[in-house]
């Protein structure tokens, strides 16, 4: 029986933006702690936006190449439950962190899921993103979502890239993943979101799921 599909919207910065997001039923809302991103926020911004969350809402914290221990601080200050690894984290490295772990990986040509098996008991799931040789994410751009089905990765799958409400359901058909992430696809501009596109990306992934289930 399939599962419904988990939503996570990332980039949050601000909390009218992340409360409407919660009122539309995400499971994850995204906080960029990287300096380079133009969604970067400050972990006193970030603090107190999660600090509204109900229950069973997880707040996911985005790093990029960071010294442990900053990240470790970062996720206990600002109670971040999950955090999502872009760079090019080891296993050994995931395994010093003290939340649970989405380890992301950019699909490319020639990517080898031999990969996948260090990081088996180093990280709860595995993000996959849009190749690029120049930002280690949000590039707005979609890959072949055909191609995750061919990888048979041991852990739970979170789809990004480039999913916006129009294309999300086309998204969970072709790559049929256990997430579905969005950041880019549903902005006025970077770190601002559009509450309609947030509205109708969750209603479109629901709707797709109902059809499937």
């Amino acid at each position: 029986m399939k599962q419904r599909t988990r939503i996570k919207i990332c980039g949050m910065t601000d909390p009218n933006e992340a409360d409407h997001a919660i009122a539309c039923g995400v499971d994850a809302l995204g906080f960029i702690f990287f300096h380079k991103s133009p969604r970067n926020i400050d972990p006193e911004r970030a603090r107190r936006i999660i600090r509204t969350f109900p229950p069973f809402v997880d707040a996911v914290g985005v790093f990029v190449n960071e010294d442990a221990s900053v990240v470790n601080d970062i996720s206990k200050y600002c109670g971040l439950t999950i955090v999502q690894l872009h760079g090019a984290e080891s296993p050994e490295y995931c395994r010093e962190m003290r939340c649970r772990i989405i380890k992301a990986f950019q699909l490319k040509p020639g990517f080898s899921p031999d990969i996948f098996s260090a990081y088996k008991d180093a990280a709860a799931g595995f993000l996959f993103d849009t190749y690029s040789d120049k930002v280690a994410g949000g590039t707005g751009r979609t890959f072949d979502w055909d191609i995750p089905a061919t990888l048979n990765p041991p852990r739970p799958v979170i789809l990004a890239g480039g999913i916006t409400p129009d294309n999300a359901a086309e998204a969970i058909r072709r790559a049929a993943p256990y997430g579905i992430d969005a950041n880019s696809g549903l902005e006025i501009k970077p770190g601002r979101k559009d509450l309609d596109k947030i509205s109708r990306f969750t209603a479109n992934v629901r709707q797709e799921d109902n059809r499937l289930l």
